[in-house]
């Protein structure tokens, strides 16, 4: 991670951490390499074999189809696309950025508030040179960030990153600007929610026709992305929808609703003897859920639902599930009584996809909500990942609770040690002694994971086992050997 990017962006407290100056930098320097790599014309004229391909590519067919459908647009001028969650900083971020790169010779389109992997699937869709998020995601509404995606959508390269980190901190700043017709164009591009919503829905494999007539469904907004979005899904598709935690102000968003507060749409659920419902966070690009009976179903269960579906239907190819170091060991078991292998990354949903996208996996994600259908898309979706648990429900004939039985979550503690010095501390001798000792005294009954933070001088313990007194009693013991080598700031 940077000085400023971390694995899901630019994130801080509006003005204070990231500040509006920021912002049109960003936009400076995104405008200026996309107006030097020139627009779709230019990308156009290399040689791509689309039939090879399972991602949309910027190929004269493509851009054909995309010119038919959005007529008066300039396809030969640089594109990029800027999106935001509801918090109230967004519009200054948004039209700072926009002035950036309008600056520098490129078009900015504003398709207002939309999801995280709403911006990742207009970006590739609509054949922009970059997708811009503006969102903190489950942060507070304090808070806000900055997510830079490339033309397919993905989380931008690490080399961009550092150029633009570079960029930032340049003393001068210097980039020659735009002048008369070059200067770029501001365009609303908001119509183009519609077209992600028709994404979601052509993603099912379902009957088309009110496929979800007879369910009732709770949908838990975040007061954020969301809120004008999933509702409106559901109800075209037939469900009987109840709502909490959709009517933004600027300032609620994940105020004690959407995924960071599940116990709001638990109590939702059972209230309104709901058959289920479904959590999002402030971007929308992660799902928790609940079953008909009030209980969680966390990211961990969801993927092994999602594994065993796909699986079934032939459309899990490499047999494989792309997890964090942070998955339940409650998961793996249960893949092994299906024969399904698992891989595991480190901690942030970047690291899940491109480990996905280098060995042709189908299914990934991580234990707080983010899952990745790859045959759909490039990032999680909490709205795509809601609709296919429908579809599992919904073919299978099955409660959610019936789907994820079979994983026994083991319980979990995890403790924050705050540390003198994260290298010194992990490369201890006698810590690394205790984790051993901790981990050869579980067995393959748990797990103990200790790693570092990657923005705090923190080194995070963790434990799993059959039960929470001996995972504490574990986390206690390896934080005693930090303590009692110096290695704690009390």
């Amino acid at each position: 991670m940077g000085k400023y990017f971390g694995t899901d962006g630019f994130r801080g407290e509006a003005n204070k951490d990231l500040t509006a100056d920021h912002a049109y930098v960003i936009g400076q320097y995104l405008g200026f390499i996309a107006g030097n790599n020139g627009g779709l014309k230019a990308a156009a004229s290399k040689e791509h074999n689309c039939s090879a391909c399972n991602k949309l590519q910027t190929c004269p067919k493509a851009i054909d189809k995309f010119a038919d459908a959005h007529p008066g647009v300039d396809i030969t001028r640089p594109r990029i696309l800027i999106g935001k969650d509801t918090r109230q900083s967004g519009d200054m971020y948004e039209h700072a950025l926009a002035a950036g790169i309008t600056a520098h010779g490129c078009d900015a389109y504003l398709v207002g508030v939309m999801t995280t992997p709403g911006v990742a699937y207009l970006t590739r869709n609509g054949k922009f040179n970059y997708g811009i998020m503006i969102s903190a995601s489950h942060n507070p509404y304090k808070d806000n960030g900055i997510k830079v995606l490339n033309a397919e959508g993905e989380k931008a390269e690490d080399d961009l990153i550092e150029a633009i980190e570079a960029f930032i901190d340049s003393p001068t700043k210097e980039l020659p600007f735009s002048h008369n017709s070059h200067i770029g164009r501001v365009y609303d591009y908001s119509s183009a929610c519609r077209e992600y919503a028709c994404f979601l829905t052509d993603a099912l494999s379902l009957d088309k026709n009110k496929p979800f007539a007879g369910c009732k469904v709770g949908l838990d907004c975040a007061n954020g992305s969301a809120s004008s979005i999933a509702p409106g899904v559901f109800e075209s598709l037939g469900a009987k929808v109840f709502v909490r935690a959709h009517e933004p102000d600027g300032q609620n968003i994940n105020l004690n609703c959407g995924s960071t507060h599940i116990e709001g749409l638990q109590s939702f659920v059972k209230e309104n003897k709901l058959d289920v419902g479904f959590a999002f966070d402030g971007d929308a690009d992660r799902c928790l859920a609940v079953d008909e009976a009030g209980n969680l179903v966390d990211g961990d269960q969801i993927m092994y639902a999602a594994a065993v579906y796909l699986k079934e239907n032939d459309r899990l190819a490499s047999n494989t599930v792309v997890t964090t170091i942070m998955s339940n060991l409650g998961l793996y078991k249960a893949l092994d009584k299906q024969n399904i292998a698992y891989e595991k990354t480190a901690v942030g949903d970047k690291y899940v996809y491109e480990n996905m996208a280098a060995n042709d996996h189908m299914i990934g994600g991580e234990q707080s909500g983010h899952i990745i259908f790859r045959q759909f898309a490039t990032t999680g979706d909490g709205l795509l990942t809601s609709l296919m648990i429908m579809e599992m429900m919904l073919s299978k004939k099955k409660t959610l609770s019936e789907l994820v039985s079979p994983v026994t979550i083991f319980p979990q503690v995890l403790k924050n040690v705050r540390v003198i010095d994260k290298t010194k501390a992990m490369e201890d001798e006698c810590v690394k002694d205790s984790v051993q000792s901790a981990q050869d005294a579980l067995g393959s009954n748990g797990r103990i994971l200790v790693r570092k933070s990657g923005t705090e001088p923190v080194i995070r313990v963790m434990a799993e086992a059959a039960d929470v007194q001996t995972c504490e009693q574990f986390v206690d013991s390896i934080i005693d050997v930090m303590r009692s080598r110096n290695l704690v700031v009390e």
